[in-house]
């Protein structure tokens, strides 16, 4: 047989050592495994070089932003990020975007708009919110989930004025219409009364500095949150997560539901295990805004005992990159008009790898089930994705554990050019990342994004599909261009060619936009509740 790719000398995770080998691929499926591929033919051959080779990793909670936002991150930007960080699947959320997706033809307008430009594979999540609520909506749940949307989004705190929070009642609504279909609801979980009293008190008492805004959405904000989520779905039945989880108690509490039999579960970040508030707020102000905001040097390590007694499930980034020139550094703003989100889908695996593993705060199969295998069972794409079993997606992420280097916005595919990471050094760097058995990103010099014609990015960046706005003319009648009022006022929107010379010179990726596949949910999964006492 004509095998399409070998991938020769990969040191493949085997619980918690590892075993050399070459993998066969045929159809972008994985296919087998050899010892000795003397006589085997295939059409290509990539040389993983002995480097540590995990199952593709995944980031499912990503906010590209393309379709309304285009100024802080589009989806080539996103993907590329991605790909150069060995995110093999990244799994989108609903809220980022004008309209938000929250129906089917939201969904598949959205869907549209992104895939000529997506390098990675992508799922996306489902969206509910107090308008949904309020005006009869709730319909629109079961309809996403049919569609094979992965999970439910709500805000109990303000996000996108086209993504409007719950209130307490409105939330409880969403937890038993959720609850139906079996699939999560992932809440963002801060007291809106709590966060707009503080926020405003210290605004008030002239606290301008970095640290305040931390100070002002305090620890207790996301802990009342977190237990009223776990109280409705108790009584409700749904499956809760916790997304972007920042504290240490929020883990206990996480961890205590599940030994209570809930299906509670959590998502941690690489910032959220590696930074705290006071140096990183006071260095990089509004460029470390986020929320929930970061948390102390206990949470740092309260938070990687979560992930090692199984009350922190998997991690996620929360990627939300904003526009120096508009929202973060503007003329006159503070800490508290700055818009709050940083980067984080480049630079997921490498500080996991790095301040995880070869630091030896956990073992090589707690790497793999956090950043591939548990994100993958808990959103219904497994064994698709997360997996390396026959039959499974060839997505690998190819590691050199050894090299050392530094993080520098100035060199990420982000279009932001900021991180509060920025000058942290690392131990292990993504060598390559593999797609459906397709080399997307090798860490060289070279891209074939280099190539792209001043007519190519027209279309595929700065102009929408052929026939999208008469397809969707609906939407469009009520949603002008799709445009955000903040992209209005940005500054890339004056100068589009700033986005054309960023995307030039992104190093490393190895195939055009478009090649990124939309994936929908295989099945309704759940985790087991594997909780250390």
């Amino acid at each position: 047989m004509m095998y399409d790719v070998i991938i020769k000398n990969a040191r493949i995770p085997q619980n918690d050592d590892t075993v050399l080998t070459n993998i066969l691929v045929k159809d972008e499926k994985i296919a087998g495994f050899l010892d000795n591929i003397d006589g085997i033919e295939a059409k290509e051959i990539i040389d993983a070089e002995g480097n540590l080779t995990l199952p593709g990793c995944i980031d499912s909670h990503t906010h590209f932003m393309y379709q309304g936002f285009p100024h802080r991150e589009n989806f080539l930007t996103g993907t590329a990020a991605a790909a150069r960080g060995g995110v093999t699947t990244i799994i989108d959320m609903p809220c980022c975007s004008v309209p938000s997706a929250r129906s089917v033809e939201q969904l598949e307008l959205k869907l549209d708009l992104v895939k000529p430009q997506a390098l990675v594979d992508f799922a996306m999540w489902g969206g509910v919110t107090g308008e949904d609520v309020r005006e009869g909506w709730l319909d629109h749940v079961q309809e996403q989930a049919d569609y094979g949307v992965v999970a439910f989004k709500a805000y109990m705190t303000p996000s996108v004025p086209t993504f409007p929070r719950v209130t307490d009642p409105e939330m409880y609504e969403a937890f038993k219409a959720v609850a139906k279909t079996g699939l999560p609801i992932g809440i963002h979980a801060e007291n809106y009364s709590m966060c707009d009293y503080y926020v405003n008190k210290f605004r008030e008492e002239g606290r301008m500095d970095g640290p305040a805004w931390a100070e002002a959405r305090m620890e207790l904000a996301e802990k009342v949150a977190i237990e009223l989520g776990i109280s409705f779905a108790e009584d409700s039945g749904a499956r809760l997560h916790i997304v972007h989880m920042s504290t240490g108690i929020g883990a206990k509490l996480v961890g205590d539901a599940k030994k209570r039999g809930l299906n509670v579960t959590s998502e941690s970040c690489p910032h959220y295990l590696t930074l705290n508030y006071q140096d990183a707020m006071t260095k990089h102000g509004a460029c470390a805004k986020i929320a929930p905001p970061l948390r102390t040097k206990k949470d740092n390590e309260e938070q990687w005992e979560g992930i090692n007694n199984g009350s922190i499930d998997f991690i996620a980034t929360d990627h939300a990159p904003y526009e120096i020139e508009s929202e973060k550094a503007k003329e006159g703003m503070n800490i508290w008009t700055a818009f709050p989100g940083i980067p984080g889908v480049e630079t997921m695996v490498p500080i996991i790898v790095s301040e995880g593993y070869n630091k030896g705060r956990i073992s090589l199969s707690k790497l793999v089930d956090i950043l591939s295998k548990n994100a993958a069972i808990h959103y219904g794409i497994y064994p698709k994705k997360g997996a390396m079993n026959i039959g499974s997606d060839a997505d690998f992420t190819i590691i050199d554990l050894e090299k050392k280097w530094t993080i520098d916005p100035k060199t990420q595919a982000s279009m932001c050019g900021y991180t509060p990471l920025e000058g942290m050094e690392l131990t292990g760097k993504v060598a390559q990342t593999i797609v459906r058995g397709h080399l997307v990103f090798k860490d060289v010099e070279e891209s074939k994004l280099r190539d792209l014609t001043d007519n190519e990015l027209e279309e595929i960046v700065h102009n929408y599909p052929k026939r999208v706005e008469e397809k969707y003319s609906r939407i469009f009648e009520n949603y002008p261009h799709a445009h955000s009022a903040e992209y209005e006022k940005s500054y890339r929107k004056e100068h589009p060619e700033v986005i054309d010379k960023h995307i030039r010179n992104i190093d490393g990726i190895m195939i055009k936009p478009g090649f990124g596949q939309f994936v929908k949910r295989q099945s309704i999964q759940i985790l087991p509740r594997q909780i250390k006492f």
